[in-house]
């Protein structure tokens, strides 16, 4: 027996480095306060304190639950191998061990294991208390209704159930495997469990271990239970879901191996009394064996003499299953396709029967004309509107018109003076909605507005204009004083009375948390590390502190649970300014249904997955369930239960009783502006490229695969959006706010198909996707083919070429819209002109491009161009100029496109002579220029920019 080590005297702590810890402590502990406090004080102004108490309790149950489990068993099993050492120290062969031997039998080890397991606890706790929409979901689960094909179960039990209990039981592996290595290294320490000369053990350590690797053993054969059904949502190299082999081998298979693995834990269980270790580690070598056979030979042999040399035979059941469950999933189980035989052929006035749906031909693309909504409206630097600008539809005047909106924000990067004063309590909001007519523009190509300038004016009743809460603004702002106070906001710049001087203006709405006491002004304070809220005169007993501005962080915020559509868009409703938003839910574990990524699904570049995988956000079930309406003014949040029938939805109101409004609660005005979103439906588009096919063979070989294609502006690499616009339907009376794309083959670029959806929520076939299929008889271009024939088009080549890379003025190509009129496709493209290097100056609208079968035609307006198509008369007025559109004779549109400025001959003659000058011009600068005569060189360039400008007015009649 060895002797005692002489005891080591123990030295204090130096006071210096006590102080600096319950400094950090205290900071962190404060900083923590401060934004727990705060976050409750922002909920409640928001109006869901619920939300924020449910889940923060729920929070904290699963902290205090993670960690005492973890903590408790660390502890417990760490304190039980304490107690069953040896009653004397052995002699250690190593100095290191004898060292920790020392420390294991000196007493002061619990100190250092109970440390040590509650800060495994700790960590346990934050882990698991990140479950908490996994947990709160479970535990007020909705039946779905309807049982899957794999196992008959009702599709919750995937989507509820089996996340939670993989999570519980992972959780108490973990604990229980951390908890018996702490056993296993106290017992070798202690000398109960020797690993010299063979492994041996004292009946304590066996009989401990021994029930511990049992318990370990208990729980993994639960989990393989579950992985058997986890089987229907893994994504395989054919489908995600069961398929021949999983349903014939590895669901058996899990179930063997789930029963091999309790009788190896009940082995260790009577290895507790019979304390033998050769058996037990016998089955467990058995085990192992066992899941390499059952679980990756014996599948890999049968899959691949089996299943592989029969495999569209033999998967046929399973596909058809999984076909109906992704289409289920998605919401496209009533897709509706059908074939189409477009004609080619053009003749005057063939499209006289869709006049109603020329109107609806958007000329004004919200992806590029968004500089000149900064140019005529921005009005100061520090306004600001996004890069794309969006299409909603308002009556006006009677007649529904789609409009391009965008909402005038505040834009702090533009300030002349970045203060503190300036950025929180001065530029606090922007002010006032922006809008223009989606198929007009204005004489000089701007857009044609219906709402505009601040204050602003025109049709759309703004009455309510400021906007407190937008995209742009994620600064916070201090707002709100004192009744008689003189204001400090900047309302509207100079103009905005009649004085001329800016006008100034103080919130006096309910957003933002008041921070009227000083301890509350503290908090924030600590919370955005920003003295000056504590410091400034400008805070004072009625002040607000606005923050968390965006709609998407507040609708977020108000539901956790849901995803955001990335593309919210502003609408004036009952004369305020709001922002609306769509959210979904959406699972990850719905049974048999292909994933999507719905980050490279909802992108414009175009991924090597193709959107079909499960990386990245990964999903596969989508249901638009809640719109949301956020106020610009107060931030106001509403939820209102979109998708009513959904399972999603139904679990998250159980859970947050009262918060989401009932779709019955939609004001009809709110209801006109609300629209099929774009995430969706780009979703949707992704899985019909190969899921519209619902024959398993066709489905398994591809056949009649379609691709969506590039955008054919932005170039290879690059998806072509789906845009909003008015279509008439084949066969159907009226056009339909819709939302549209196209497919092309798999690796080819003529068109395969059309898509639409109505995307009119007051319509009652809100939702219905419809699909044109292409006739195989008749080929018909797709975009890319259809843009490069009409920008190679002698007429259009001449038209465009003052503008295309001669130095005065820049070409930008709009969108491609694609619409089914005529028994045919008609393609539509504006393009815009830009002045180079020239101060204020913006895209215009100067021509605009069309096709039908192999005739294009180009003009200033698309009437024109639309006549140029058709034999000098498309047989339908546009709408161009406001009056309603009308079905012509060939008569009145002959004389309406005569009396065109480009069409008449004189007219002609002049644009003809100014591109020739044009080209002589800059061909003689070229030359200038080679030959280093830079007075020539410039005076030419003079020259060409003003033959350029006279082709200019030739076009535009004058």
């Amino acid at each position: 027996m060895s002797t005692a080590s002489p005891a080591r005297p123990r030295h204090k702590p130096h006071p210096l480095l006590i102080t600096l810890v319950a400094v950090a402590v205290l900071m962190v502990l404060l900083a923590v306060t401060s934004n727990v406090w705060t976050d409750f004080l922002w909920y409640r102004n928001l109006g869901y304190s619920s939300v924020f108490s449910t889940r923060l309790l729920t929070s904290v149950v699963l902290f205090v639950l993670g960690a005492a489990i973890m903590a408790g068993l660390v502890i417990g099993n760490g304190l039980i191998a304490l107690r069953l050492r040896p009653r004397t120290r052995p002699t250690a062969q190593s100095s290191l061990l004898e060292t920790y031997r020392h420390v294991l039998f000196s007493g002061r080890f619990r100190t250092v294991l109970i440390v040590f397991g509650s800060v495994l606890g700790l960590f346990a706790g934050f882990g698991i208390s990140g479950n908490v929409d996994t947990v709160l979901a479970w535990l007020h689960r909705t039946p779905f209704g309807s049982p899957e094909a794999g196992f008959g179960l009702d599709p919750s039990f995937y989507v509820f159930d089996l996340p939670f209990w993989r999570m519980t039981l992972n959780f108490l592996i973990t604990c229980l495997v951390l908890s018996g290595l702490v056993a296993l290294v106290i017992h070798y320490l202690s000398g109960a469990l020797r690993l010299e000369r063979g492994a041996r053990s004292s009946a304590g350590a066996q009989i401990h271990l021994s029930i511990l690797i049992g318990a370990v053993l208990l729980v993994y054969a639960a989990l393989r239970v579950f992985d058997r059904y986890g089987l229907q949502v893994t994504s395989g190299q054919l489908l995600t879901g069961i398929g021949y082999t999983d349903a014939h081998v590895r669901s058996a298979a899990q179930l063997i191996l789930a029963v091999i693995t309790v009788l190896c834990a009940l082995l260790f269980f009577a290895n507790a009394a019979l304390r033998r270790w050769r058996i037990p580690v016998a089955a467990v070598i058995l085990l192992v064996l066992s899941g390499l056979i059952l679980g990756l030979i014996y599948p890999a042999v049968v899959q691949a003499f089996s299943v592989n040399p029969d495999e569209p035979d033999k998967e046929k059941p399973y596909i058809e299953a999984h076909i109906a469950a992704t289409r289920q999933a998605y919401g496209l189980s009533d897709v509706q396709i059908q074939d189409y035989t477009a004609v080619t052929k053009t003749s005057a006035g063939q499209l006289r029967a869709d006049a109603e749906a020329l109107p609806g031909i958007r000329l004004i693309d919200p992806k590029v004309v968004a500089p000149a909504y900064e140019q005529f409206q921005q009005v100061r630097g520090f306004y600001q509107f996004p890069k794309t600008l969006d299409v909603d539809r308002y009556t006006l005047d009677g007649q529904e018109s789609d409009v391009v909106v965008a909402a005038r924000e505040i834009d702090l990067n533009g300030l002349d003076s970045k203060s503190w004063n300036n950025i929180h309590t001065v530029y606090t909001h922007g002010y006032g909605m922006v809008a223009a007519y989606g198929n007009r523009r204005q004489a000089e190509g701007q857009p044609d507005w219906i709402e505009k300038d601040i204050p602003p004016t025109g049709k759309l009743d703004e009455r309510q204009s400021r906007v407190y809460f937008g995209q742009l603004h994620t600064d916070y702002s201090i707002v709100g004083a004192p009744a008689g106070a003189p204001p400090v906001e900047l309302d509207t710049p100079g103009g905005g009375d009649q004085s001329g001087g800016s006008k100034m203006f103080t919130y006096d709405g309910k957003g933002g948390v008041s921070i009227g006491s000083t301890i509350t002004r503290a908090l924030y304070a600590i919370r955005f590390a920003d003295p000056n809220i504590l410091l400034s005169d400008r805070v004072n007993a009625d002040s607000r502190i606005i923050y968390n501005r965006t709609p998407t962080e507040r609708v977020q915020a108000a539901a956790p649970w849901l995803t955001v559509d990335s593309n919210i868009y502003p609408a004036v409703v009952n004369g305020r300014l709001v922002w609306i938003v769509d959210g979904y839910t959406t699972s990850n574990t719905y049974p048999n249904a292909q994933r999507v990524n719905l980050d490279s699904a909802t992108s414009s570049q175009r991924a090597t997955d193709t959107g079909l995988g499960a990386g990245g956000r990964s999903i596969n079930y989508m249901r638009n369930s809640v719109k949301a309406v956020v106020d610009a003014y107060d931030g106001t949040v509403d939820l209102y239960a979109w998708d009513q029938s959904d399972p999603i939805l139904q679990t998250w109101e159980k859970t947050f009783p009262g918060l989401v409004k009932s779709r019955d609660a939609i004001s009809p005005e709110l209801l006109n502006h609300l629209r099929y979103p774009e995430d969706l439906f780009q979703v949707q588009r992704e899985v019909l490229a190969r899921y519209h096919m619902t024959d398993p063979h066709q489905w398994y070989q591809r056949t009649d695969l379609w691709q969506i294609p590039d955008d054919p502006v932005q170039g290879q690499g690059n998806k072509e959006q789906p845009y909003y616009l008015s279509v008439k339907w084949p066969g159907d009376a009226n056009p339909i706010f819709s939302l549209t794309s196209v497919y092309v083959p798999n690796a080819r670029s003529n068109l395969a198909s059309y898509m639409a959806v109505n995307a009119d929520a007051a319509s009652p076939d809100y939702g219905r996707i419809r699909i044109l299929r292409m006739s195989d008889q008749t080929q018909i271009d797709g975009p890319g083919q259809t843009f490069n024939a009409m920008t190679t088009n002698e007429q259009v080549a001449t038209r465009l070429r003052p503008y295309l890379n001669q130095g005065a003025a820049n070409a930008a190509y709009g969108n491609l819209l694609t619409l089914p009129v005529g028994g045919g496709l008609l393609y539509v493209q504006p393009v815009y002109t830009e002045r180079q290097g020239a101060t204020g100056a913006y895209p215009a609208l100067t021509f605009v491009m069309s096709r039908f079968g192999q005739s294009v035609g180009i003009g200033t307006t698309l009437q024109e161009s639309l006549d140029q198509v058709f034999a000098g008369n498309a047989g339908a007025t546009t709408g161009e100029t406001g009056a309603p559109a009308q079905a012509t004779s060939t008569g009145s549109a002959a004389t309406s496109s005569s009396s065109t400025a480009t069409s008449s001959p004189i007219a002609q003659a002049a644009l003809q002579k100014a591109v020739a000058d044009a080209q002589q011009a800059f061909s003689d600068a070229d030359k200038a220029l080679k030959a280093g005569d830079l007075g020539t060189y410039q005076k030419r360039q003079q020259d060409a920019q003003a033959a350029v400008e006279r082709a200019r007015q030739a076009m535009m009649g004058g």
